[in-house]
Order: C-alpha cells, then sequence, then structure tokens
C-alpha cells in the first residue's frame, strides 16, 4: 500500500508553522539591523551567519555525499531569488512597518497555489482555494483598519510597498523551485547552497559599500543565524513532502506569530481587528487540516480494501 500523498502535507503543515516561528524571529532582527547596515550585506551576513550552522548538521547527518549530485540550474535560480527576496524585503520593513510588510507579503501563497499547476503538475483542489482565499481576507480585516483609507493604498505603491511585492515574487517562484528540485535532490542540498549563493552572491554585490560589523551587535548576528537556519531547514521539510498549495496557506500563521513577539519584546497587544483577523486565519487553516486529514483517512481505507 502506498503512503497517501495527504498524509506528507499534514507532516508539511507542521513544519510550515515551525518555519514561520523562526522566520517571524528572523524578521524581528532584521528590522532591527537595517537600521545600521545597508540590505545586501544584510542579505550576505543571512548566509554567512548561518553556514555554519548547516555544515555543522550536514555533518552530523552523515549527509556530505547528496550535497554534489544536483540539479545546477535550480539551485543557481533558488540563490538569485533567495539573494533578491531578503534584500527587497529588507527594504520594505526599513520604510514600512513590519505588519503593512507581512499584509503585501502575503500575497505570496496565492502566487504559490496559481503556479504549482502549470509548474508542478498539481491539481489545486477547491478547498485549497478556499483556504488560501479565508487567510488572505482575514489578514485583510487584521491589518486594513490600521492603514485605513488613502494611506494604505499609497503604501500599496511605494517605495516599500513595491520592495514587499517583489520579495514575494521572488519568493513564490524560489518555492516553487525547491519544490521541484526536491524531487531528486536532498533537503541538505537545498539548504546548503541556499545559503552558501546568498553568502558569497549577496556578499560580492554588497562589498562595494560594506560596512564594518559593531561589536554589540553580536547577539543579533547570533539571533539571525539562529533562526535563519532552524527557519530554512523547517520551510525546506514543508515543500519537500506536501504539496505547495496545501503548504502555503499557512504561511498566514506569521501573523500570530507576529502578534505574539510584540507582546513579548515590546509589550503591545494588536488591536480587536487584529484578532478578528487572526481568527479567520486560524478558522482557514483548521478547515484545510481537516479536509486533508478526512481525505487521508480515506485513502488508507480504501488501500485497506484492496486485495
Amino acid at each position: 500500500m502506498n503512503t497517501p500523498v495527504l498524509s506528507g502535507n499534514v507532516r508539511s503543515i507542521v513544519a510550515m508553522l515551525v518555519a514561520m516561528l523562526f522566520f517571524a524571529l528572523m524578521d524581528a532582527v532584521l528590522k532591527q539591523l537595517a537600521d545600521h547596515y545597508p540590505v545586501l550585506q544584510i542579505a550576505a551576513l543571512r548566509g554567512l551567519t548561518a553556514l555554519p550552522l548547516v555544515v555543522v548538521y550536514i555533518a552530523l547527518r552523515q549527509r556530505w555525499h547528496t550535497v554534489w549530485r544536483i540539479r545546477w540550474p535550480l539551485h543557481l535560480l533558488r540563490g538569485v531569488l533567495g539573494i533578491a527576496m531578503l534584500a527587497l524585503f529588507t527594504a520594505s520593513v526599513r520604510e514600512l512597518p513590519l505588519t503593512t510588510t507581512y499584509t503585501l507579503f502575503f500575497v505570496a501563497p496565492l502566487l504559490i497555489a496559481l503556479l504549482s499547476t502549470p509548474v508542478l503538475g498539481e491539481r489545486v483542489a477547491r478547498a485549497h482555494w478556499w483556504a488560501l482565499a479565508g487567510g488572505f481576507v482575514g489578514v485583510l480585516i487584521a491589518l486594513q483598519p490600521q492603514h485605513a483609507g488613502g494611506d494604505f493604498w499609497a503604501q500599496l505603491v511605494s517605495g516599500g510597498g513595491a520592495a514587499a511585492l517583489g520579495a514575494a515574487a521572488c519568493y513564490a517562484v524560489a518555492a516553487v523551485s525547491g519544490r521541484l528540485a526536491s524531487r531528486s535532490d536532498s533537503a541538505e542540498s537545498l539548504v546548503l547552497w541556499m545559503m552558501v549563493m546568498m553568502g558569497v552572491g549577496a556578499g560580492v554585490l554588497a562589498w562595494p559599500d560594506w560596512v564594518p560589523l559593531r561589536a554589540e551587535h553580536t547577539a543579533l548576528l547570533l539571533g539571525l543565524a539562529v533562526t535563519g537556519f532552524v527557519g530554512q531547514l523547517a520551510i525546506t521539510e514543508a515543500f519537500r513532502h506536501g504539496q505547495a498549495s496545501a503548504v502555503a496557506p499557512f504561511e498566514y500563521s506569521a501573523l500570530a506569530w507576529g502578534a505574539g513577539l510584540d507582546w513579548l519584546i515590546w509589550q503591545s497587544l494588536p488591536g480587536a481587528s487584529v484578532w478578528v483577523g487572526a481568527s479567520v486565519i486560524v478558522a482557514s487553516g483548521l478547515f484545510l487540516l481537516r479536509h486533508e486529514n478526512r481525505l487521508a483517512k480515506t485513502e488508507v481505507e480504501a488501500g485497506q480494501d484492496r486485495p
């Protein structure tokens, strides 16, 4: 009996929730570093700080033999997109509030779902579309009242808004490319070469305007290394085993993680609209999870009935 595809989706959903937590932590670090360093340098530091952890991880797992036989064009594409995505995202959070950047960046799950059919050959179930739409509506409910009227739409077309949308597009194509590469390449290779290309590639581009690192930012750089490393492992795992269109809606959980960080770090609680929007987002995710579990159970029962 074959393992149901949908059981892989549940595993990937858990990985996505973990990834969003660590990426939310990383974004908080990025926002603080953006006040002191150029965006390309921050992209390079993202790769360089996490690279030692990736090397140790691969060595402990004795998986070096899996990182060389890869499809280089896909890895190069992911590397270029990763640099562009992180530089654009950092430029956006430097100019806009983090929540506004998240709002615009959350078009990425929709783009992933749209790309998953022509690129990956995945059938996007109706339940996936409902969950995607529900999650995006929840984000708008949570954030629109805070940027009501023309201000919100002015930010949409501003430099920071355009940067967030560009980052979302880069992320979506990189995620789908990673899913495509994972059909033949190991998870270790996907993480390693992304960090190498981001560190080296962005480092070369940032070198003319490189700003010396300051000792008081050591803790931030360590935090960048750990959060980026764990987040990259988790998101690679998420898109490696599950359908991209099923996993993508759970990226909206970043809003909940962001609200928690606001309370823990800055002692600020979101307004009622944020809680309503978060409820819509969570409900969308639970709806999809229930759909995935029911379909997986049906497939298991059908497999058990086969002679």
